[in-house]
């Protein structure tokens, strides 16, 4: 029940968050009293410092060592989700607002989850050390694969991407501090560990605060008078389809692999995952003041809630399961 009213909090501050910014978009405007362009960074370089902060070397050690797991993993992320999105943006055409179908490849192209694909997993007995490993490895892939595929897919459609200014930028605001947040840990570690509640706070706080500030010009610029409902209709249905073709394949990529079922869980759990946390500081130091923002992040604004309910049910069900066919399992728990 915990979990659902933090999830239920987050959810409701996302909401909150786009509301506000439909009220009083002048704050968190480009140019606004906010100054977005700087609360932008520094809040990007604090979400990164605290998961630097709170993530122990020792458990990505521990999940070292299973490549084939992790290539279908890093596979599933950075290979099947981009050439599924291309296709689904193909087959759709100009059905969809340019920004829009941007916004869907944009959420297939970003790295998995951290905290909850780990959290899921645990909770479905599955492989932990293997989660964190490939959670956090796709977290610094996604520094460089991810502006790769925005930039191909942009210039396909005759526009350009700076790779070489974004990149730069997301290493000294998302990579260096989540090193510094590693190095701090001998003398931070323990005061982390102990407000874990805290950190959490303040980092869902921070990216709820990106959020606000990502719809402020796009509520400006009128973006969602000529776009509506229709385009939120249209994203829950895109990503419905995305998640279940992707939990799909990857969990016959296992079975074909003939992978154990607390392997599977992991690798099932992080390869259908996409990360709103690293998603909202990414398309800021991206797409910068792009007026389209808030329909560049729709998709993976409602993706995120959808891949909680759908893997927290599922987690709920392979625990039950593993407890029924293994009872020792429940003991080591």
């Amino acid at each position: 029940m915990a979990a659902k009213l933090k999830v239920d909090w987050f959810l409701l501050g996302m909401v909150l968050a786009v509301f506000l910014a439909w009220l009083f978009p002048d704050p968190g405007a480009k140019g606004g009293s906010l100054h977005p362009e700087i609360v932008t960074k520094v809040g990007v370089a604090l979400i990164f410092f605290l998961h630097g902060l709170a993530l122990p070397f020792e458990s990505l050690k521990a999940g070292t060592l299973r490549w084939p797991l992790h290539l279908v993993v890093q596979g599933t992320t950075y290979l099947f989700f981009p050439l599924l999105g291309l296709g689904l943006l193909w087959l759709v055409g100009d059905r969809l607002p340019g920004d829009l179908q941007l916004g869907f490849f944009y959420l297939c192209a970003l790295p998995s989850t951290v905290s909850s694909s780990v959290a899921l997993t645990a909770a479905a007995r599955g492989n932990v050390p293997v989660a964190v490993f490939n959670a956090t490895l796709s977290s610094l892939l996604g520094v460089f694969l991810t502006p790769l595929w925005i930039g191909m897919m942009l210039k396909s459609g005759g526009q350009a991407l700076p790779l070489g200014k974004v990149i730069l930028d997301l290493i000294i605001w998302l990579i260096l501090p989540l090193v510094v947040g590693q190095l701090c840990r001998p003398w931070l570690g323990g005061w982390a560990k102990q407000r874990k509640k805290f950190i959490h706070k303040v980092d869902r706080g921070t990216i709820l605060l990106l959020v606000y500030t990502s719809f402020c010009d796009s509520m400006k610029w009128g973006v969602w008078s000529k776009h509506g409902t229709g385009a939120l209709l249209a994203t829950l249905a895109g990503t419905l389809v995305i998640f279940w073709v992707v939990f799909f394949f990857s969990s016959k990529v296992c079975d074909a692999l003939g992978l154990p079922r607390a392997d599977r869980t992991a690798a099932v759990f992080c390869g259908s995952k996409k990360t709103l946390a690293s998603g909202v500081p990414m398309a800021q130091l991206i797409f910068g003041a792009h007026p389209g923002l808030s329909l560049i992040l729709l998709p993976i604004m409602i993706y995120h809630p959808l891949q909680l309910v759908i893997c927290g049910w599922l987690a709920g069900r392979w625990a039950e399961r593993e407890v029924k066919e293994n009872p020792e399992a429940l003991q080591a728990a």
